[in-house]
């Protein structure tokens, strides 16, 4: 009876304590099979009237049992409770080799071992029991544990909702200052910017008039040396000289003549230069007025040239011009739309130039040869201008922001970052226009301009 109460006592408790029908099935099946087991033998007791070899089974089951709980993982945690079952079974497989080794010796101690087999028997239960009541305490502490760790996440979880709302509420309040501060230093760049454009416009205004003088000079007589030429021709015509002394004196007259026309028109040339400047230097008057568009944007052209040229005496570029001989004059703020030519000539003349510069570096120039070309056309009531070139072109990032004030992708001290920022107001605002770009980088730039044309009026 005793092996019978220990065996199925332990298989229903490990049973229990895992939860073996929903956590380890195939387990479960194995202890129920156990429990039927020591449910056979015990009915073998009855039914065969306790052989010799019966107290032997039962031995045999409950080492068994103990093989399997010490001899796998899963019965880890009951390893401790399955110790106090070790002296029971110890104890009967001590006197069932008594019995059958030394049969006068268990004869004269048979009382002995009876009563140290129920007290191990006693013992495993008094253990076991004491051992649950110990789970139950550690159990409740555990939960008070969890209880307690709950209400410190809780806390926790408020505390960091507290902190982080703080947290944003402070980058908020960072980010507006931040955003302040660069508008201040924007509005602060773009004062001393127009400063120093209105500085250079006066400069600029100054130098005009004073090379304006000296020109006037220049293109006067120039044109009266060329009459004076056509006069002394004519009197040479009359004289009574021999035909071989007229001729040299006309070919000698005819060079002289030739001379002074091109001074004449390099004269006129450098005059509507000087005009330009002056023109550009004043402040925009905000009224509209017939401007030939394809001479501005040649003008434009011609000065971004040379003023690059005039840094860097080795750069040569092909100015390539395809112009609509049939869009006459445009109604427009000629000022305002000789910047944004003027800032669309200089940035392509640059990308050209560094492209070049880069090409040379790395020892793969090849055949390329710089190219800026400018396009206008006129159809159904509007113009359309198209700057491009062969020069870097624009990766996306750079794409995205070129309208930006204050970006710039020129080393500093090379570009303000207001050119085109300057030239997209000029043709959304100023004219209604639209300010686009197509880019290919390391391969072309295409700035597109798209105005409404408002005739002029008659």
């Amino acid at each position: 009876m005793y092996y019978f109460l220990v065996s199925f006592f332990l298989i229903q408790y490990i049973r229990t304590s895992l939860q073996t029908a929903v956590n380890y099935p195939e387990w479960d099946k194995r202890l129920v099979v156990g429990r039927y087991v020591s449910i056979g033998l015990l009915s073998a007791y009855y039914l065969l009237d306790s052989p010799d070899w019966y107290n032997w089974l039962w031995n045999a089951f409950l080492v068994a049992l103990m093989v399997v709980i010490f001899g796998n993982d899963i019965f880890r945690t009951l390893r401790t409770t399955a110790q106090t079952i070790l002296p029971f079974i110890g104890i009967c497989i001590l006197r069932d080799i008594t019995k059958a080794g030394f049969p006068k010796f268990h004869e004269k101690y048979d009382s002995v071992f009876d009563i140290a087999v129920m007290f191990a028997f006693v013992l495993c239960f008094v253990i076991w029991f004491y051992a649950r009541k110990q789970m139950k305490v550690l159990e409740r502490e555990r939960e008070d544990r969890l209880r307690e760790e709950q209400v410190i996440r809780a806390q926790k979880e408020s505390l960091e909702y507290l902190v982080s709302e703080r947290t944003y509420e402070l980058t908020l309040q960072k980010e507006e200052l931040q955003k302040t501060i660069e508008e201040l230093k924007s509005t602060q760049n773009q004062l001393i910017q127009s400063e120093k454009m209105a500085s250079l416009g006066e400069l600029t205004a100054g130098i005009a008039h004073e090379i304006q003088n000296p020109l006037n000079f220049v293109n006067n007589f120039s044109e009266v040396s060329v009459e004076l030429c056509q006069e002394l021709e004519e009197e040479i015509e009359k004289s009574t000289l021999p035909e071989a002394e007229k001729d040299y004196i006309k070919e000698i007259i005819g060079d002289l003549s030739q001379n002074q026309q091109k001074i004449t028109h390099h004269g006129k040339r450098a005059d509507s230069i000087v005009k330009g400047m002056l023109q550009h230097s004043r402040a925009s008057s905000g009224e509209k007025e017939p401007v030939d568009i394809n001479a501005l944007a040649d003008e434009y052209m011609r000065l971004a040239y040379h003023g690059l040229r005039a840094k860097d005496k080795e750069f040569n570029a092909a100015l390539v011009t395809d112009f609509d001989p049939t869009i006459g004059k445009v109604n427009v703020l000629p000022q305002d739309l000789g910047r944004v030519f003027l800032n669309l000539f200089t940035n392509a003349f640059y990308a050209v130039a560094e492209k070049k510069r880069q090409l040379s570096e790395a020892g793969t120039l090849g055949d390329y040869r710089p190219e800026v070309k400018i396009t206008t056309k006129k159809f159904d009531n509007k113009l359309y201008v198209r700057v491009s070139d062969n020069g870097t072109g624009m990766p996306d990032h750079v794409k995205a922001k070129i309208f930006q004030p204050f970006f710039t992708t020129k080393p500093t001290g090379q570009g303000t970052g207001l050119g085109l920022s300057m030239s997209y107001d000029i043709v959304t605002n100023g004219h209604g226009g639209v300010l686009d770009v197509d880019t290919v980088p390391g391969e072309r730039t295409e700035f597109r301009i798209t105005i409404p044309v408002i005739e002029p009026q008659a």
